[in-house]
Order: structure tokens, then C-alpha cells, then sequence
């Protein structure tokens, strides 16, 4: 499975690290749905959601955006990732969730149009991790991002799993660079 976002943030960025922001509540629902320590080192994070058949990305590749927040993002300077090449490298991704609704609403808008016609992964949005969007409460937030843990049926083998490897994360990061 796939969990896109819609663009780093500055913390993110400096870090070099999915959801780096301290209050971003990503990796503390990962820990728990997948079983590992949320504060051990970014690789071992990673590789525990790799090895769970979870990959991470962004839809957008490049954008112009004055601090972190979503609703700034410059519509003229948007750049999304190639999707395309990704899904025929990566066959095996049934589900696609988007974490909050500006990645959600950037996919549908920017790249799902442009996929090749075929069998497409299931999607599904799940409440924003950002402390942005403090609004809807960490229990409830939980309750949502259960759906990414496969069922029993969906799992596949270990081996399988494990074709999302560690250049899916952050595979694009140096292009993030031209962010202001």
C-alpha cells in the first residue's frame, strides 16, 4: 500500500524525513498499528513500514509554498510526482491512502487523470496527521488509520512485501530543495 501526503513541511525538509514535525502524530499511529517504537531512528521506522508493505510518498514533487501549510501552496508552481512510472515499477500497490484531504484532492485533480486506463488501486482518505489539524482528536484519528493494517487475505509474503524498499522514502528529496 501506498500513504501519500501532499508536500513535506519545513521541518520535513531540514530533516530529510517524512513527518519530522515533533507534534505530527504520523509516526506515533504507525508505531501502534505496525508495533514499533515511533521515537527510534528514522531508518528503523522506515524499514518496519517497508517491511509491513507500507510505502510513503508525496504527490506533489516541487511547489512554491511560504511555511508548511497546505492552503498556501502557489496552484502556478505545482509539480507532481510520476505517478505513472511509479505504479508500473511498484504493480503490487492495491491501495493508495492519502493522508488528509489537500493530498486526497491533489491526486484527483493532478494525476489520476493522466494514469494510464486500467486496474486501479482502491483509494481512500484518512484524517490529516498534521498538527494543523488538531481539530479531530489522536483516538479518533487511530480509529481511521486502522484501515491501512492489511487484513489477513491481503498481506502477501514477507518477500513481498518487501519489494517497497527504502528508495521509495524520500526518493525525490532533493528536489524538495527549491521550495521557499
Amino acid at each position: 500500500m501506498l500513504v501519500l501526503g501532499s508536500m513535506p513541511g519545513a521541518a520535513s525538509l531540514r530533516a530529510r524525513q517524512y513527518y519530522a514535525h515533533p507534534q505530527n502524530a504520523f509516526w506515533r499511529i504507525a508505531g501502534e498499528l505496525f508495533g514499533f517504537d515511533p521515537s527510534a531512528p528514522y531508518a528503523v521506522r522506515t524499514e518496519r513500514l517497508a517491511a509491513s508493505g507500507v510505502a510513503l510518498w508525496d504527490v506533489l514533487m516541487n511547489c512554491a509554498r511560504p511555511g508548511s501549510m497546505d492552503s498556501d501552496i502557489e496552484p502556478d508552481t505545482i509539480v507532481c510526482n510520476d505517478f505513472a512510472s511509479f505504479f508500473r515499477a511498484h504493480r503490487r500497490i492495491t491501495r493508495v491512502f492519502f493522508n488528509g484531504a489537500t493530498a486526497e484532492r491533489l491526486f484527483l485533480k493532478h494525476v489520476r487523470p493522466h494514469l494510464v486506463p486500467g486496474p486501479e488501486p482502491r483509494y481512500a482518505r484518512l484524517p490529516s496527521t498534521s498538527p494543523a489539524y488538531a481539530s479531530v482528536p489522536y483516538a479518533e484519528k487511530l480509529h481511521s488509520w486502522r484501515a491501512i493494517v492489511p487484513k489477513a487475505d491481503e498481506c502477501g509474503t514477507l518477500e513481498q512485501r518487501s519489494n517497497l524498499n527504502q528508495e521509495t522514502f524520500f526518493e525525490e528529496g532533493k528536489k524538495w530543495e527549491t521550495i521557499r
